[in-house]
């Protein structure tokens, strides 16, 4: 498919993010069921609802644009989603594995981040005043949820880690 035109970009750039999106909703109640830190739980849980409040809003860009709502099928998702999953199967202490579970999330973040950015970029650029309104308002809610996991990581998980790995590596 040859692009022809930055609004073919913006358009494709939402199929991506919609694809990456869905993604993201199957993963993240598998994440906070691995979880083991209740506050680390409650902000995948959180994201969650934030997620389909994304969707609606990629939705609703789209009919701005007068297109019909496609996903496309995003491959650096996919293999950052695949990411998440294997730290969900690692195996050790609680807070060992929960701050794997932030770093991954945390790439997933910046992935969405930069997503929304461009296509914010292109929306601006081509005067889609709703559309980007809208996608502004989710690059907003990626950074806030970015910013939770790395409180978390800072207050809690990450010197709960330490600790749970200096005790196992003394036994």
């Amino acid at each position: 498919m040859a692009l022809e035109s930055l609004r073919e970009l913006l358009v494709l750039e939402l199929q991506d993010i919609n694809g990456a999106e869905a993604l993201v909703l199957k993963a993240l109640p598998n994440m906070a069921k691995a979880a083991s830190a209740p506050a680390l739980k409650q902000a995948f849980e959180k994201h969650l609802v934030e997620t389909e409040a994304q969707i609606v809003r990629l939705e609703q860009c789209f009919a701005a644009l007068g297109l019909p709502v496609r996903q496309r099928p995003c491959k650096g998702m996919e293999g950052l989603i695949a990411e998440a999953t294997d730290m969900m199967d690692q195996e050790g202490p609680d807070p060992v594995v929960d701050a794997g579970l932030i770093g991954a999330a945390q790439r997933v973040e910046h992935y969405e981040i930069a997503a929304y950015r461009s296509a914010l970029a292109f929306a601006e650029l081509l005067g889609e005043t709703p559309v980007a309104t809208l996608l502004r308002q989710s690059r907003d809610e990626e950074a806030a949820a970015d910013r939770t996991l790395t409180g978390l990581a800072i207050k809690e998980v990450n010197d709960t880690a330490l600790a749970a790995g200096t005790r196992v590596s003394e036994s």
